[in-house]
């Protein structure tokens, strides 16, 4: 009698699993494209203050390719380029760069780049800057990062890509050089990197998705 009670539990238990299993699963499926929707909307909300809409006509999120170059890019892992286009000609790009040099670590950015190597845009993704003096580098608590927009490595010249403290143009925020110094150096790299590579960046097929 206890076995035949103890196998109908079972059976009751298991049932419940797999009806649980299988609404998890449906739920899963059902939200899965507008989870993926919304990462999308996301990431080219992010991506639109470094390279307005305006500017571009193709899919941003299926022209792609993908780089690794720690020495300008501040990481060794694969960084995606995102490739804007009128017409089928090349606007700009924009990618995810590192400032491995910030005064508490990385600091990562988003950075757009026109074709013809200006700065459209950079924006600060994330870091662990002292709060109150770092995070001025945020677009929403300071104008300071939005000093790069039209910049180039001519414009200023190469050697004054560097806060005024080391005889740049770049402001600095009182007590806290360090900071604004790793964006810059960063935002310069971004750009060297984007003048040795501009040909390739174009030219390569997209990346699959």
């Amino acid at each position: 009698m206890i076995w035949k009670h103890a196998a109908k539990m079972a059976l009751i238990l298991a049932a419940f699993a797999v009806v649980t299993t299988a609404a998890l699963a449906l739920t899963y499926l059902q939200t899965k494209k507008v989870v993926a929707h919304n990462e999308e909307m996301a990431l080219l909300e992010r991506i639109d203050a470094v390279m307005p809409k305006s500017l571009y006509d193709n899919d941003l999120l299926k022209d792609t390719t993908t780089v690794v170059s720690p020495e300008y890019l501040g990481s060794a892992n694969p960084v995606t380029v995102y490739r804007a286009r009128k017409q089928g000609h090349p606007v700009g790009v924009a990618f995810q760069i590192i400032a491995p040099n910030g005064y508490s670590g990385d600091i990562t950015l988003l950075v757009g780049i026109l074709a013809d190597g200006r700065i459209a845009g950079v924006r600060v993704l994330a870091h662990k800057e002292t709060p109150g003096l770092g995070d001025y580098i945020e677009a929403e608590r300071s104008p300071w990062i939005l000093s790069f927009k039209g910049k180039s490595l001519g414009d200023p010249p190469a050697n004054r890509w560097a806060v005024r403290k080391d005889g740049g143009d770049f402001d600095q925020f009182t007590g806290a050089t360090i900071t604004p110094r790793a964006v810059v150096g960063a935002v310069k790299k971004a750009l060297q990197f984007y003048e040795a590579n501009q040909n390739v960046l174009f030219s390569q097929a997209p990346a699959m998705h």
